[in-house]
């Protein structure tokens, strides 16, 4: 696609996240849209965001459990850069008016002390670059009227990013079993949806490894201190109503916020 037609699609989907206003599928007004060039439509607005102030912190994956790709329609995962602007304090009380159609998903975060850069990243690399882990909330919201996505379309909208908490657990990886590690969500006191670790590519460290290979294909390498966000390891929640949100890692944390 021409360099002309990519910055109009990120126009478009940064008019949207600002506005809160949901817009039509990229994929459908600019059929000619496919995933390299969608990534780097993604591109283009982050470094808008970086050169108005934003900081680059981090990346995430996206849709890399089954039954997330279920859920969305997908048959891939997705992926993202992960800015400063998107995280908030655990605690904080979250507006729904902030969002257009959120979800919440439960995943855990990495934080690297060392750098990863593809192609044939192992998860013995992975293991050893990562400082520790912490529980954390991903809350999806894509700028696509009814979450109608293809891949071009997460893709160009920088995965459906829409906000991360990170927990206050953090723990080594020898002190987690990151293949068997169940996750509950909790709302108002109910437990709204259960899930596994296990369910990300066996375990997220895999996860972690796959995004590294893929993201070497447009020369991109992660780097020590960033946040690396593998996939959520249950299927997303619609946030759609007041209350109060209980996200729990058994054994090892809790992340708890307020929805008004």
């Amino acid at each position: 696609m021409k360099t002309e037609e990519l910055h109009d699609i990120a126009i478009a989907l940064r008019t949207a996240r600002k506005g809160r206003t949901p817009i039509a599928a990229p994929t459908k007004t600019w059929p000619a849209l496919d995933a390299d060039d969608a990534l780097r439509v993604q591109q283009i607005n982050v470094d808008h965001a970086v050169n108005h102030g934003d900081r680059l912190v981090g990346y995430k994956l996206g849709n890399i459990a089954k039954v997330m790709q279920d859920a969305f329609g997908l048959d891939q995962p997705d992926y993202g850069f992960l800015l400063a602007s998107t995280f908030i304090y655990e605690g904080t009380t979250l507006a729904l008016n902030q969002y257009i159609r959120p979800y919440v998903e439960l995943e855990p975060a990495f934080i690297l002390r060392g750098p990863l850069r593809g192609p044939n990243v192992t998860v013995a690399d992975v293991i050893n670059a990562i400082d520790y882990a912490i529980p954390a909330i991903e809350i999806i919201d894509s700028r696509v009227q009814n979450w109608a996505i293809d891949l071009p379309d997460t893709l160009a909208d920088n995965g459906s990013t829409g906000a991360v908490i990170l927990g206050g657990t953090p723990r080594r990886l020898t002190e987690l079993n990151l293949r068997d590690t169940r996750g509950t969500l909790h709302f108002n006191g109910r437990e709204v949806m259960s899930g596994n670790t296990g369910n990300v590519l066996g375990n997220p460290l895999s996860a972690v490894a796959w995004l590294v290979n893929r993201l070497a294909a447009y020369d991109v390498g992660l780097s020590p201190g960033q946040v690396i966000l593998p996939g959520s390891c249950l299927q997303a929640i619609p946030m759609d109503k007041a209350g109060h949100w209980s996200c729990t890692f058994e054994n090892w944390g809790t992340i708890e916020f307020d929805v008004v």
